[in-house]
């Protein structure tokens, strides 16, 4: 499987740049409205914390960075997961008439989705270095996980995008698990807010991982490797996945143009 996903970079790449000009196809600003909503998001948290309740640092940085360190992740993971839930039913064309590679629908609009999420990492890097952060050898951990956030979405999306064609409700569901996920992710507060013995809770979401990830990398200066547990649990989830949504994908595929 991952051999035919290195071999087909190009195609993957230029459908996603398609995929992600043609969803904003027709309105004036084009493309620009995919970083237009993120950044108005941003910048409205920032003055409400920053300048109206004027929040106080959190483990010495400053609010509005401690906050975006985790949503900007947050952000790629629920519009990636989303979009890529709908990906084989938006492109049924594929599915009925052409002998098409079907398992790299999903990571199409992952890619998309990450088209955006690049852009918003060079602003992450500017707001620290605006905030007088310094650059360090912490920042290469982005790569790491960036695999990792794209590895969790592709098992779910998976999953999520071979039941929606028998199940229509998925795409609800998956939305309401999104909307739960924010709040249920310590992205908004800081997860000794929680009683101890309840933070395990916390930490079962595989997103902890990722966006207490971005925070060791831009605030706190940590290795990955220096919470091996919860690394070892991160991968040993997103590779249960990856394994069930691959395999209920092929089972489900050849059912595809049947139900579409």
């Amino acid at each position: 499987m991952w051999a035919e996903f290195i071999k087909t970079q190009k195609l993957i790449i230029s459908l996603a740049k398609s995929d992600f000009k043609k969803r904003y196809m027709g309105s004036y600003l084009g493309t620009v409205w995919a970083f237009i909503q993120p950044l108005v998001t941003i910048l409205l948290f920032w003055f409400v914390f920053q300048v109206g309740f004027r929040s106080t640092p959190i483990d010495d940085a400053p609010f509005i960075l401690w906050l975006i360190c985790a949503m900007i992740p947050w952000n790629f993971f629920t519009e990636a997961w989303q979009t890529s839930t709908t990906s084989v039913l938006d492109n049924n064309f594929l599915v009925k008439k052409v002998v098409f590679k079907l398992e790299i629908l999903p990571i199409i609009r992952i890619y998309s989705s990450l088209f955006v999420h690049l852009f918003f990492l060079v602003f992450l890097v500017i707001m620290f270095t605006v905030y007088k952060y310094d650059f360090t050898v912490y920042y290469f951990q982005i790569f790491y996980y960036l695999i990792a956030t794209f590895l969790l979405v592709v098992g779910l999306s998976w999953i999520t995008s071979s039941i929606l064609l028998f199940f229509k409700d998925t795409s609800q569901i998956v939305a309401l698990l999104v909307q739960f996920g924010f709040w249920l992710t310590p992205i908004m507060y800081p997860l000794k807010m929680i009683p101890e013995k309840y933070s395990f809770l916390f930490k079962a979401n595989p997103m902890y991982y990722i966006t207490d990830g971005y925070r060791r990398i831009f605030i706190y200066r940590q290795w990955f490797w220096q919470d091996m547990k919860l690394t070892i649990y991160f991968w040993v989830v997103t590779l249960a996945m990856l394994i069930v949504g691959y395999f209920l994908y092929r089972k489900l595929k050849p059912h595809f143009a049947d139900v579409i």
